[in-house]
């Protein structure tokens, strides 16, 4: 072989071998490429399940969404302003649980939120279901059967009436008939009752508030008249901060809108004088220790009935076989499961089961 074809020959195989060398390199890293890339989506779609799981999917509702028999739809509820904290820190989290069970809060539109609008708006097919924080009376649900259905209370929570008055008021108590005859007028000086030379200064919201006064009204005054010099407010942040600057002010209210207050001091209530039971955990938190720390609610107190003045909150539902029923009676038993009774005891109330 001349040297001219020896050396084409090796230059040939030269190239022949570097081509074979970087078609190899090639290969491989082509193939490491998408090996790397399944693997990728594979975690990131093991993760998912965990972390990120896709709304509504029949996978995630099945695993998170254990209500039974919850409907899919828009409804409408409503009613006692009692019941807020538990819209917002309890409802939300079925809303997330269930997403293809939407609650819409719908307030009425020429009359105060409360428990008795909210029964009106549901005998007015307004609502699907409503809120409650007092019973059913006898007369909406005569109103509500000629609509052609009957209306079921089914209790979820229990709550207490929390009497506030002003830091510097010393007293140690109330009496259940004290309290009544200082809103129907025949007490007006907490002088009368073993306290200061003061005047009483009497807040209460209006009769058309909601289920909390009705409450009032119907056990602790014995549907007798409030004094004609009761001062209306119409909320319960209002009445606060009047009593924080009134020596001699005294007001009612749903105990966790009133037991955490800092501005304000909830009093102790008995049935009789020689036995008040406070309706926040002892020692109490003064002043000065909050919002550092905060009073607590006496829930063994609310639990027992050892406190005096305790109701139930109810969901009211529609008896009519149809949607709103299912709606009404499925978000009613996920309040009364585990879960939502621990739900309902962080937002501030006392769980029933």
């Amino acid at each position: 072989m001349s040297q001219k074809n020896e050396t084409l020959t090796l230059f040939l195989a030269a190239i022949i071998t570097i081509g074979l060398i970087f078609g190899g390199l090639w290969f491989f890293m082509e193939r490491w490429a998408q090996l790397n890339k399944l693997n990728t989506n594979q975690s990131v779609n093991n993760n998912s399940k965990d972390v990120i799981p896709v709304p509504n999917s029949p996978e995630t509702s099945n695993r998170k969404c254990e209500v039974s028999n919850l409907p899919q739809g828009t409804f409408n509820y409503g009613g006692s302003t009692t019941w807020a904290p538990i819209r917002k820190d309890v409802d939300s989290v079925l809303q997330s649980l269930c997403p293809e069970f939407r609650l819409r809060y719908t307030q009425p539109i020429n009359e105060k939120p409360g428990s008795g609008t909210g029964i009106k708006m549901l005998i007015a097919n307004q609502l699907a279901f409503s809120q409650s924080s007092r019973p059913v009376k006898a007369e909406e649900n005569t109103e509500a059967q000629q609509k052609g259905f009957s209306l079921k209370e089914i209790p979820v929570a229990i709550d207490g009436i929390a009497i506030a008055v002003n830091h510097n008021l010393n007293i140690p108590g109330l009496t259940v008939t004290q309290l009544k005859e200082i809103y129907t007028g025949k007490i007006t000086n907490w002088q009368q009752i073993g306290g200061p030379n003061l005047p009483i200064t009497v807040y209460s919201r209006s009769k058309e508030a909601g289920g909390t006064v009705e409450f009032f009204v119907e056990n602790v005054l014995n549907k007798e008249e409030f004094s004609l010099k009761i001062n209306y407010i119409d909320t319960t942040t209002e009445a606060l901060r009047k009593l924080a600057i009134t020596p001699g002010g005294i007001y009612y209210g749903s105990a966790p809108e009133i037991v955490p207050q800092c501005m304000i001091k909830s009093l102790s209530i008995g049935r009789t004088n020689d036995k008040f039971v406070a309706p926040y955990q002892q020692p109490f938190i003064p002043v000065s220790e909050c919002p550092n720390k905060r009073n607590k609610l006496n829930s063994q107190a609310f639990l027992s009935g050892e406190y005096p003045i305790t109701r139930n909150l109810f969901v009211i539902v529609k008896q009519n076989n149809q949607t709103d029923q299912q709606a009404g009676e499925g978000y009613a038993n996920w309040l009364l499961t585990s879960q939502g009774q621990q739900l309902i005891e962080k937002a501030g109330f006392v769980r029933i089961k």
